[in-house]
């Protein structure tokens, strides 16, 4: 605790008035977000650069953060996207052949706030019974009641549209595992390989390296790329990206989403999946403290298989609300919460959970090859 003498003071405040002191050991400032936690013992770079944490500041629950460092191979975006990160114990010197830089380093040059030496053991058990909270993390001040007003002023997730802020700017190829640009340039033709258009709502960058080793042409558009326009590049598959926010507050891509559907092949993951959810004429619905970790147990009622799954969500589509012939194929062990559905008749198919992992486990990346096999074998749908 000497060492921390040393450091700024830091203080995170949730909305119940709950305060939990440390010290900043990257950046300075005051953010607002969502407050949530990541159960995963490793993959600390790939959540900080994952687009889905848009609005959110992450605690981690593994006590000790930073001991592999960073590196530019492990980013899934070109950024850092969380408000905020929270850590038992940071971890200064990194030990790992593959580390170009500290985890402090790192977030300092995103301009990005990182606390350590709170108690994350009781933050998470708080939020695990009274759910994700609005709060705020400050090194700015230690009034906690203004500290409180600020955060009950902050409008949380419910009803934003966050994909605006993290969406691509114009569309780009993804070629041999980096964006390239395509501006006035020709799209080359797709030629043996599977052309994809990937409609960014917050995409990783692993969903576009598995497309591209399951032999794909991957072409990336904005979000407000409508379904003409998407369809002028003549694919052969189009995938609903992850990304951070309400689904509920998307009517656009769900429009978009239902002037694709039984004209090509649709495959959604995690914000994919609400999307296409609510394109199906379903309806979502906002967890009590989401799933963010590497561990979610899910099973398939069809095959009966179960497996261990990569997630990072805060809302959820509501089975009970879908029309007849989409078909919820997958549940979550833990809660019974819909993790996967399957809509044959119009080619689509989705799941709540992050089959490319990065980081997690790797036993849903099949998935990458069924959706390969479902555009060769497409014949097309009803209109």
């Amino acid at each position: 605790m000497a060492l921390m003498r040393h450091k700024r003071p830091a203080l995170l405040v949730l909305e119940d008035g709950s305060a939990f002191p440390g010290y900043a050991f990257a950046g300075r400032g005051e953010v607002l977000g969502e407050v949530v936690f990541n159960t995963g013992m490793t993959g600390y770079q790939e959540i900080l650069s994952d687009p889905s944490y848009k609005g959110q500041i992450v605690a981690m629950t593994y006590p000790l953060i930073g001991s592999y460092g960073t590196n530019p191979d492990d980013m899934e975006s070109a950024g850092v996207h969380m408000e905020g990160f929270v850590v038992k114990e940071y971890q200064s010197r990194p030990s790992n052949w593959r580390s170009t830089a500290s985890l402090k380093d790192f977030l300092e040059s995103h301009d990005r706030l990182g606390v350590e030496g709170i108690d994350t053991r009781a933050l998470t058990r708080k939020l695990r019974v009274q759910g994700a909270m609005r709060g705020i993390l400050t090194t700015e001040t230690a009034d906690v009641e203004a500290l409180v007003r600020r955060t009950l002023a902050y409008p949380g997730l419910v009803g934003r549209d966050l994909v605006m802020a993290v969406t691509c700017g114009e569309p780009y190829l993804w070629n041999n595992g980096a964006p390239a640009l395509i501006g006035t340039k020709q799209i080359p033709p797709a030629g043996d390989r599977l052309r994809v258009v990937v409609l960014d709502c917050g995409v990783k960058y692993n969903i576009l390296r598995e497309l591209e080793r399951q032999c794909c042409q991957v072409i990336v558009v904005p979000a407000t790329t409508t379904a003409d326009g998407i369809l002028a590049y003549a694919p052969r598959g189009v995938l609903l990206s992850n990304g951070p926010g309400d689904p509920a507050a998307l009517p656009y891509v769900v429009e978009t989403t239902k002037g694709l559907l039984g004209r090509v092949p649709i495959f959604g993951i995690c914000l994919g999946h609400q999307i296409l959810g609510q394109a199906l004429g379903g309806k979502t619905g906002k967890l009590k403290f989401g799933h963010h970790g590497l561990n979610q147990p899910v099973k398939n009622s069809g095959s009966g298989r179960v497996e261990i799954t990569s997630q990072n969500h805060g809302f959820v589509v509501l089975p009970e609300t879908l029309p007849g012939g989409a078909e919820a194929r997958q549940g979550n062990l833990n809660d019974s919460t819909s993790e996967g559905m399957y809509a044959a008749d119009c080619g689509a198919f989705s799941v709540q959970y992050h089959p490319e992992a990065a980081p997690g486990p790797h036993d849903a990346n099949y998935l990458f090859g069924e959706f390969a096999r479902l555009m060769r074998e497409w014949q097309g749908g009803p209109a």
